[in-house]
C-alpha cells in the first residue's frame, strides 16, 4: 500500500504521510504514467476540502460513496459490548442452548491464542484495503442482469482497551471517520457540509469480523448454540444472539425504529475460530408525511487467514456480502446487492503513547 504522496506545495520538499494509506491498485488508476499519477493525487489531497463537492454532479458521487461507506465499510453493532477482560459466566441455570454456546466461546478463546495472550492486548492498530462492488437498486423480481461498480480504498483503525476506537477509512477519494470515546460514538464524511451524526457508543462490527477474540467472545458469551451448519467445507457451532427491546429502543432514534436486530456466529469444530459472523436488521423509517418506509439489512462476514500476531490468532482477510431490501407503502419493493473484499496489511498490539486524547468526537459534537 502507498502510504507517501508527494508535497503539494513544493515540489522538491518532504513527502507527506498519507493518513490513510491507499492501495497500489487505487494510485494506478490515477493516471497512465508516474508523473502523472503523482500529479493527480497531490490534486486529489487539495481537493478534499474543495467547495466543488457541493455542486449536484460530484454530490451525487459523493452520497453513492458515503452510502458505501456508512453500510459496508463502517457499520456498527446496536449491542453494547460487555466492558473489562472478563470473559466467564457461570453456566449454573443455563439451559442446555446457553451452556453449550458458553463452552464454545471459550474454546474459540483458546483457538485464539488463549485468555493470557488476549487479556495482553490493550490496543491496537491496524490498517488494510478494501474493494467494494455493489449493485444498483432494482425490482426485486427483476431477473435481468443488474450494474454494479467496483471501488477501491484503505483503512487505518485505532482501539484502546476498553471501548475506545476510531476509524478513518477512505474509497475513490471520499473519507469517512468515525469512532467512540465510551461515552458516544459518532460518524462523519470529510465531504459532509452537514454536522457529524452521532449516538450512544458501539462497536464497529469490523473488530467482530475475525480482529478483537475478547470483544467477539463477550459478545457471544450470552448467545445460544441453535445447531450446526458446514460453511466452505467446515463443520461448525451456530451461535445465536437476538438484540433485547431494551437495548433495541435506547439504540432507536426519533425519525427510526429498530424493530429486530438478530447475529449469528459460525465457529468452527475442528479450529475452534470464527469463520463466518453474520447479522440482520430491520429499520422502520418515519418519513415527513407519516408514511413508514422499511429498511433490511443483512450482513455476512467470512474470515480466512489467520494468523498469529503477538500471540493472538487474528483474521487477516475475507469478504462481507450486504443485501438491502427497501420497502414501505409509498416505496416500491428494491433491493441492492454490495460485497467487500478486505486484506488486512499490517496489524500492531499495545500502540505505545495511545491516549484517550486520540478518541475525542469532532470540535461541533463537544460543544453539545
Amino acid at each position: 500500500m502507498r502510504k507517501l504522496c508527494p508535497n503539494a506545495d513544493k515540489e522538491d520538499g518532504l513527502e507527506t504521510v498519507l493518513e490513510v494509506p491507499i492501495p497500489e491498485d487505487m494510485f494506478t488508476g490515477m493516471g497512465s504514467n508516474i508523473q502523472l499519477r503523482l500529479q493527480n493525487m497531490a490534486a486529489w489531497m487539495k481537493a478534499q476540502t474543495s467547495d466543488k463537492w457541493s455542486q449536484p454532479a460530484i454530490a451525487g458521487r459523493i452520497n453513492e460513496l458515503r452510502f458505501l461507506l456508512y453500510l459496508v465499510g463502517s457499520p456498527l453493532i446496536p449491542l453494547q459490548v460487555q466492558l473489562g477482560h472478563s470473559v466467564y459466566k457461570t453456566v449454573k441455570d443455563s439451559s442446555i442452548q446457553a451452556s453449550t454456546a458458553k463452552y464454545i466461546v471459550q474454546q474459540y478463546l483458546a483457538a485464539t491464542g488463549g485468555m493470557q495472550a488476549v487479556n495482553a492486548v490493550n490496543s491496537m492498530c491496524v490498517t488494510g484495503q478494501v474493494k467494494i462492488t455493489a449493485s444498483e437498486f432494482h425490482q426485486t423480481d427483476n431477473n435481468t442482469d443488474v450494474k454494479s461498480s467496483e471501488e477501491t480504498g484503505g483503512f487505518v483503525l485505532w482501539q484502546k482497551d476498553p471501548d475506545l476506537w476510531s476509524l478513518e477509512m477512505v474509497i475513490s477519494g471520499c473519507k469517512v471517520i468515525c469512532g467512540s470515546n465510551g461515552q458516544l460514538s459518532w460518524r462523519h464524511s470529510s465531504n459532509q457540509q452537514t454536522p457529524a451524526s452521532k449516538g450512544p457508543p458501539r462497536p464497529l462490527r469490523r473488530f467482530l469480523q475475525g480482529l478483537d477474540p475478547r470483544s467477539t467472545a463477550n459478545l457471544f458469551i450470552d448467545a445460544a448454540c441453535i445447531g450446526e451448519k458446514i460453511i466452505g467445507g467446515e463443520d461448525c457451532f451456530i451461535l445465536k444472539l437476538e438484540t433485547s427491546p431494551a437495548i433495541r429502543e435506547a439504540q432507536s432514534g426519533p425519525n427510526f425504529e429498530i424493530i429486530h436486530h438478530t447475529i449469528w456466529g459460525y465457529f468452527s469444530q475442528r479450529s475452534g475460530l470464527l469463520v463466518q459472523f453474520e447479522d440482520s436488521r430491520l429499520l422502520r423509517m418515519r418519513t415527513k408525511d407519516d408514511d413508514d418506509v422499511f429498511w433490511e439489512t443483512s450482513s455476512e462476514s467470512v474470515m480466512e487467514d489467520y494468523k498469529y500476531v503477538d500471540g493472538v490468532n487474528v483474521a487477516h482477510s475475507g469478504k462481507t456480502r450486504v443485501t438491502v431490501f427497501r420497502y414501505g407503502e409509498q416505496s416500491a419493493n428494491h433491493k441492492r446487492q454490495m460485497e467487500e473484499k478486505w486484506k488486512i496489511e499490517d496489524a500492531d498490539f499495545n500502540v505505545w503513547g495511545l491516549s484517550k486524547d486520540h478518541f475525542l468526537p469532532p470540535s461541533d459534537l463537544k460543544k453539545d
